[in-house]
């Protein structure tokens, strides 16, 4: 794991919060920002590879430019890149990272919560597993996510306002047909995202 920007304290929680950045919105900044009630860190995890779409539109180094300047002057935010792109292996780049000691809970909406659970692993009981390495904080997104009565204890929602019917496509979207956007991405990265999306 490498940082860009890492939080000057040692978690006892740790939020972890994956994503393709393409570009960081208003929601991911929202669902960061929600996620401090639970945890003392969040840290935005831009996975090398992804594990189910291909890199495409902004750079990676674009994308961790963007990450950096929505997240600057919050002292409990962090920036990182993973090496793995599933669930399981940014677990454990965390780990190492931050040491066994620290809990590790995701922060994902619905879509991301329902992906992961029915995921094909290659083995059953793949993800029950992984429920022991790490625990879920769930977003509503378009929808809010119940989570089997089995996985319950693992799997927790998480109240966010400002997320609903944000999303990087529909940035993307509204630039491609010059529409408004700037509401959607944080006020600090209005210039960047100006820039890096209207040259593709």
């Amino acid at each position: 794991m490498e940082f860009f920007q890492r939080a000057a304290r040692e978690p006892k929680r740790l939020g972890i919060l994956p994503g393709t950045f393409n570009p960081v919105t208003v929601a991911h900044m929202a669902l960061a920002r929600a996620a401090l009630r639970h945890v003392d860190e969040v840290v935005f995890v831009l996975p090398r590879v992804f594990p189910h779409k291909p890199y495409s539109g902004a750079s990676f180094a674009d994308r961790v430019e963007m990450l950096t300047v929505a997240a600057a002057g919050d002292e409990a935010f962090s920036i990182a890149a993973a090496e793995g792109g599933l669930f399981v292996d940014i677990a454990r780049e965390c780990r190492d990272a931050y040491g066994d000691g620290v809990r590790l809970s995701f922060l994902c909406g619905r879509d991301a919560a329902e992906r992961i659970a029915g995921w094909d692993y290659g083995r059953p009981g793949a993800f029950p597993e992984m429920l022991r390495e790490f625990d879920l904080l769930v977003a509503g997104r378009d929808g809010s996510y119940a989570a089997p009565a089995e996985f319950a204890s693992a799997i927790r929602a998480l109240e966010v306002e400002g997320a609903e019917g944000v999303s990087a496509t529909e940035v993307r979207a509204r630039i491609l047909r010059g529409m408004p956007w700037e509401h959607l991405v944080p006020a600090a990265t209005v210039e960047h995202a100006r820039r890096i999306y209207t040259r593709l």
